[in-house]
């Protein structure tokens, strides 16, 4: 069993530090990588040694593996761990840390490569009795082949680039009239974005829940699922809102996910913490759609509601540990729900909306939670994920988790760049979110930029945090009914905004 007394973070932003600060509290010592761009970081300001890699462009600094293993070995650190994104799910990168003596926080290369392949990972779990979406079981090129599977699974279809994520190399098909066509842009574009044109064809399924386990494994062959998230508020494929535990899930349909994202984790040996996505229909029938061998974005949530810091039990896992619970010492605790703060622009097609943090104040109060990699008066970078921060709040049930995060959004102030906090406030109160029946078509279905035409004045936004702020008070005086409260700001308006 090797100790761990060295941690170099191969990552930037809120994710580094995030891992930094569990890293802090057991002991290990932290080397923080960064690029020109990212030099004033708070990543940077905490970690205990920070080496600069290269200019901003990601080729040329967060992407540099070899550069990083060199640097460990130069700095005596013991282990790596990658975040997410970047070189998180590099097989090849893995691979190179372990050949140079380094620990690896995450899974084995081979847990990596086989999950990386969509058909690859779909292969794997077959004799595991996992459902699957009806496709095709291997990479299809042969158009007229290909035209033959779709008509027998029947349309509409969806073509998959076998590598890679967030909605790259994929193509919804209606109809045999415009199979070629998509075909060939899916081929292409996953060309373009992984370097592999390996594409295939699954059954597409119209109105789709996007719900994931998370799972930990060690290296003594253990492995538990920490219950699910509910992943369905989405933009372009890609997540903004996510909770814990999802709203239309049964204990025993938990249960049944549950076993089946564990097979899905002994399929390929892992060990480390790791997702299993599923897509599930409308009759809540639920299939394996792919497996993240990382850390998830939105891994508070399951925090949140278990009590364990993910962080630490892949540490501990890294160096060989056991898993110190059993499946049935795990529970669900309240409810959680995190909304992804980024620096788009939701009237503008949700495109990202890059500048200067001219007021960044975060809300504070009882279950609320900020991960961020910024403060007020940084710039935004073009040059990577816009993401600002991850907003999560924690309640005894779904509605006080909710109720607590508009209260969290209205006290959040950021001016200089336009944000997603109004679109995830929209959502968050729309009758589809509040009842539970909603999918991964929700902002399809139900958001236009009119629907936040009404932008608030900087007058009722202070207004707003000042109400924030006496909601925040009062919940804090249930717990500490000695701290007094503090006064909000009179107003002469007409009407006050709630």
């Amino acid at each position: 069993m090797a100790k761990i007394s060295k941690l170099l973070v191969a990552n930037r932003g809120e994710i580094a530090l995030r891992i930094m600060r569990t890293a802090r509290e057991m002991g290990i010592s932290t080397v923080a990588v960064y690029s020109e761009a990212d030099r004033l970081s708070p990543h940077v300001k905490f970690a205990d040694e920070a080496i600069c890699l290269g200019p901003p462009p990601s080729n040329q600094s967060y992407l540099l593996g070899d550069k990083i293993i060199k640097t460990c070995l130069d700095l005596g650190v013991d282990a790596i761990h990658p975040g997410y994104g970047f070189l998180s799910e590099n097989a090849e990168f893995a691979k190179k840390v372990t050949q140079a003596g380094l620990i690896f926080v995450g899974p084995s290369p081979e847990s990596i490569e086989v999950m990386g392949s969509k058909l690859a990972a779909k292969q794997a779990v077959a004799k595991y009795d996992i459902p699957l979406v009806p496709g095709t079981e291997e990479a299809i090129s042969d158009i007229a082949a290909a035209k033959v599977k779709a008509a027998e699974i029947g349309y509409p279809i969806l073509i998959k680039a076998s590598a890679g994520g967030g909605g790259k190399g994929m193509r919804i098909v209606e109809s045999e009239e415009e199979f070629e066509e998509q075909m060939q842009r899916a081929v292409s574009e996953a060309q373009s974005a992984f370097g592999d044109g390996a594409v295939f064809i699954e059954k597409f399924i119209t109105s789709p829940r996007h719900i994931e386990i998370q799972v930990l494994g060690d290296q003594q062959g253990n492995t538990v699922y920490l219950f699910e998230r509910e992943c369905s508020i989405q933009r372009r494929h890609q997540k903004v809102i996510e909770e814990a535990p999802s709203a239309v899930v049964s204990p025993e349909m938990r249960k049944a996910m549950g076993e089946a994202a564990v097979g899905v984790a002994k399929a390929c040996n892992y060990y480390g913490a790791g997702t299993v996505e599923f897509i599930v229909d409308d009759q809540l029938h639920f299939y394996f759609l792919e497996m993240n061998t990382r850390l998830q974005v939105e891994h508070p949530v399951t925090e949140m509601i278990t009590g364990k810091d993910l962080v630490r039990e892949q540490i501990l896992i890294a160096e060989g540990n056991p898993l110190p619970f059993a499946q049935e010492d795990l529970q669900i605790n309240g409810h959680a729900v995190e909304i992804r703060v980024y620096a788009e622009d939701p009237k503008n097609n949700f495109l990202p909306d890059i500048g200067k943090l001219v007021t960044y104040r975060r809300p504070q109060g009882p279950g609320i939670r900020v991960d961020d990699g910024f403060e007020e008066g940084m710039d935004i970078p073009i040059y990577y994920d816009p993401m600002i921060a991850k907003l999560i709040t924690h309640g005894s049930n779904r509605e006080e988790a909710i109720n607590r995060m508009i209260g969290a959004i209205n006290a959040y102030r950021i001016t200089g760049i336009q944000t997603t906090l109004d679109f995830c406030r929209f959502a968050l109160q729309h009758e589809a979110f509040v009842s539970g029946q909603f999918d991964t078509k929700f902002v399809e279905r139900y958001f236009t930029p009119e629907k936040l035409e009404h932008v608030f004045s900087e007058e009722e936004k202070e207004l707003l945090a000042a109400l924030a702020v006496e909601f925040f008070d009062k919940e804090e005086q249930k717990i500490n009914p000695i701290k007094p409260m503090r006064a909000v700001p009179s107003t002469n308006w007409k009407n006050r905004l709630i």
